[in-house]
């Protein structure tokens, strides 16, 4: 597929990379139809953000289909149309049942919440394509997108954009 990725402060490329895949049971895998580009991507590309890698996939809020659904998934279900929004959220630990998504304990490794916490003085969860110490997780501005959580991390939306 083809996805924007970073390559060093003001280089951004289209390559081609990998199709996302399921990896956990509460995954899925949206055909992305649109995203946004926000304007926390500029940190990104000007290389404010720490922790980029080389090949690392940019882009988060995407609009797409769901493809594939990991056999945990209960809400969603192949064809259905999502929104996605750039937090990566169990759901589950104490922060998402107090809807602090932001801050989900489980979306992000141990090492990413103490770079986190240096950072920007909380130890934050995980968020599509912004970063390792934000999870690591491929952003949206692809072709594909894995989406973590996704009974969290998926909303669905009307099928006919016109109802």
């Amino acid at each position: 597929m083809k996805a924007v990725c970073w390559y060093g402060a003001n280089d951004v490329r289209v390559e081609n990379v990998p199709d996302p895949s399921i990896q956990q049971p509460t995954d899925v895998v949206i055909r992305v139809t649109s995203t946004a580009i926000c304007g926390s991507d500029l940190h990104l590309v000007d290389g404010f953000m720490p922790t980029m890698e080389k090949g690392d996939i940019l882009g988060h809020e995407p609009m797409g289909i769901v493809e594939e659904v990991g056999p945990a998934v209960k809400t969603l279900a192949r064809g259905d149309r999502v929104v996605v929004p750039f937090n990566v959220a169990c759901g589950d630990c104490f922060f998402c049942k107090k809807t602090l998504f932001s801050a989900c304990d489980r979306s992000n490794s141990a090492e990413g919440r103490e770079l986190s916490k240096k950072a920007m003085g909380y130890p934050a969860g995980g968020a599509l394509g912004y970063s390792h110490m934000l999870g690591g997780y491929a952003g949206g501005q692809a072709q594909y997108l894995r989406v973590p959580y996704a009974d969290v991390g998926a909303f669905k939306i009307n099928a006919d954009p016109g109802t």
